[in-house]
């Protein structure tokens, strides 16, 4: 038992990390891509929503399967990887934040684009016709008017990472300390430690009820961007 408890306790720190990661890298591309979409149009506007999106009815398994085809060493990107720079993606901590990233991508895409489109354009306007220029009036107007809402979905971004099973198994494997995430080791504790993974199966329940409360008492509530 202390010996499955420490590796329990492994995934559970993986789980935290690498959720936190893929959480900071959709917030890195995914604002921009919120602002195109609900600012700009263009040719093939509705292909990079329906791209955005796609991930939301896409099976988790699936998901993980695309990314190996991509990714994997005879895959169109990870051959080359592998040729040119001798870099092998799959069955990595890289690989995780890869599938975890891509499975959580639409839940803050979705949630920022909408609040873009609904916030009020007349203080950006104003700013812009007292001379600042657009990055100025992004960070210093437009980020604090959606700030509510870039919090409800990095934080729901966040927990859809922090329970992703499929795309990590599939595109990841489960090598504990390495790629064995809180979910997998959920997954295989039922067969050598069901108890154990009753416990960490209520972790993750305790998580998303945490993260259901929050969200419902401070930003869906009180988080109106107008």
């Amino acid at each position: 038992m202390p010996a499955m408890s420490a590796e329990l306790f492994s995934a559970l720190s993986l789980s935290v990390q690498v959720a936190l990661a893929a959480t900071l890298l959709n917030a890195l591309f995914g604002i921009p891509i919120a602002y195109v979409l609900a600012r700009r149009r263009f040719w093939g506007h509705g292909l990079l929503d329906l791209l955005v999106t796609l991930p939301l009815v896409l099976p988790p398994v699936v998901g993980g399967v695309a990314l190996l085809l991509a990714f994997g060493r005879k895959g169109l990107l990870g051959r080359r990887l592998d040729l040119w720079f001798g870099v092998t993606i799959p069955f990595s901590p890289t690989a995780v934040i890869m599938a975890e990233t891509f499975v959580a991508m639409p839940f803050l895409i979705v949630t920022v684009e909408g609040a873009l489109r609904s916030a009020d354009r007349g203080f950006e306007e104003a700013a812009a016709t007292l001379g600042a220029n657009r990055m100025t009036v992004f960070r210093r107007i437009t980020v604090p008017l959606i700030a509510p809402s870039l919090g409800a979905g990095a934080v729901l971004c966040w927990a859809r990472a922090l329970g992703e099973f499929g795309a990590t198994i599939t595109f990841a494997g489960s090598f504990p300390g390495r790629t064995e995430t809180m979910p997998i080791a959920v997954y295989y504790a039922l067969e050598s430690d069901p108890d154990a993974a009753i416990v960490l199966s209520l972790v993750l329940l305790l998580v998303s009820v945490i993260v259901l409360v929050t969200l419902r008492d401070k930003w869906l509530r009180g988080g109106s961007t107008q």
